[in-house]
C-alpha cells in the first residue's frame, strides 16, 4: 500500500456518516447500525434512493470508460468512497491495461480499505491518499508524485460535491484541481438536484444533518458552472440516466442528479 502520510483516524460510529449511508445504498457491508438508520429514514422520504445510487455508479463507468477510450490513461478519482467493485481502475485498465490511478478520500472506512483499490494490473499503477477535498492542494501535490500531470488526467468527482458547501468555494476548489492538469484532461462530474423534489430535498438534508454533515444541491445552471472553460462532451450537462445510456444498465428510470463529461482545452 502506498504511504499516504496520514495516520488512521478515529472511526465514530455514534453518528452516521454519508459514505457508509452511500455504501448502505449500494447494498454494501462496511456500514454500522447508525448508518443504516440514517440510510432508511433516506429511503422513507425518497424510496428510489438506491436507484440514484446506482445511477451514479454507472455513470461513473460509462464516464471513465469514455474518457478511456479517448486515450486518457491517467485518473485522479477524488471521493472515491469504499470499493464497490468494479472500481474506477478495473474500468480505466481493462481498456488501458497500464493506466494509472490515484484515488482520495477522507473517511477512515476507505482508508481501511484502500488496499483492495491498490490491486490493479501488473503494467497499471494505482495509489491512495488519505485527504479531503476541501484541501485541493494536498491532492494535486500527492497526484504529482504518481501521475505526470504533463499528460492529460481524467477528474473524476462523483456524488462528491453535494457535500462541499458555499462557504467552502466548491468552483474554486474544482479550479485548483483542474489548473495543474494537462491540456486534454477530463472532468468528470455527478451532483444532486433538488430541482426534482425540494420539500423531499429538505427533510433528506436534516437527516444529514443529524450526523453533522451539511448537503447542498444545486441545480441544472449550478452544476453546469463546474464546467466552465471547458468543452462539454456530449451530450452536455443532463439526467444521469440520459448520459450516454448503454445495453445492460441496472438504472434507467430518470434520477434526481445531473452529469457530464469535459474536456480541458
Amino acid at each position: 500500500m502506498t504511504d499516504t502520510g496520514f495516520g488512521p483516524e478515529r472511526i465514530d460510529t455514534g453518528k452516521p456518516h454519508s459514505a457508509r449511508m452511500y455504501d448502505w445504498f449500494l447494498d454494501g457491508k462496511d456500514h454500522y447500525p447508525v448508518d443504516a438508520d440514517a440510510a432508511q429514514k433516506v429511503m422513507q422520504l425518497f424510496p428510489g434512493v438506491k436507484d440514484t445510487a446506482w445511477a451514479n455508479r454507472e455513470f461513473m463507468h460509462r464516464a471513465a470508460r469514455y474518457v478511456a477510450h479517448r486515450g486518457v490513461a491517467q485518473f485522479l478519482d477524488v471521493g472515491t468512497g469504499i470499493p464497490t467493485e468494479p472500481n474506477l481502475h478495473q474500468i480505466v485498465q481493462a481498456v488501458t491495461p497500464d493506466a494509472r490511478v490515484v484515488y482520495a478520500d477522507n473517511d477512515p472506512i476507505v482508508l481501511r480499505h484502500a488496499e483492495a483499490l491498490l490491486r490493479g494490473t501488473p503494467e497499471g499503477r494505482t495509489a491512495y491518499v488519505h485527504a479531503d477535498v476541501r484541501d485541493p492542494e494536498r491532492i494535486v501535490e500527492f497526484a504529482r508524485e504518481h501521475l505526470d500531470l504533463s499528460r492529460p488526467v481524467g477528474l473524476s468527482l462523483i456524488a462528491l460535491l453535494p457535500f462541499v458547501t458555499d462557504d467552502q468555494d466548491p468552483y474554486g476548489i474544482v479550479r485548483t484541481l483542474l489548473e495543474p492538469l494537462a491540456p486534454g484532461s477530463h472532468l468528470l462530474l455527478s451532483h444532486v438536484s433538488a430541482e426534482f423534489d425540494r420539500r423531499v430535498w429538505d427533510r433528506i438534508a436534516a437527516v444529514y444533518r443529524s450526523g453533522n454533515t451539511l448537503v447542498r444541491a444545486r441545480t441544472h445552471a449550478e452544476v453546469a458552472r463546474f464546467f466552465d472553460a471547458l468543452e462539454l462532451c456530449e451530450p452536455g450537462v443532463v439526467p444521469v440516466t440520459s448520459w450516454r445510456p448503454e445495453p445492460g444498465m441496472r438504472v434507467r428510470v430518470e434520477q434526481p442528479v445531473y452529469v457530464g463529461v469535459a474536456r480541458k482545452p
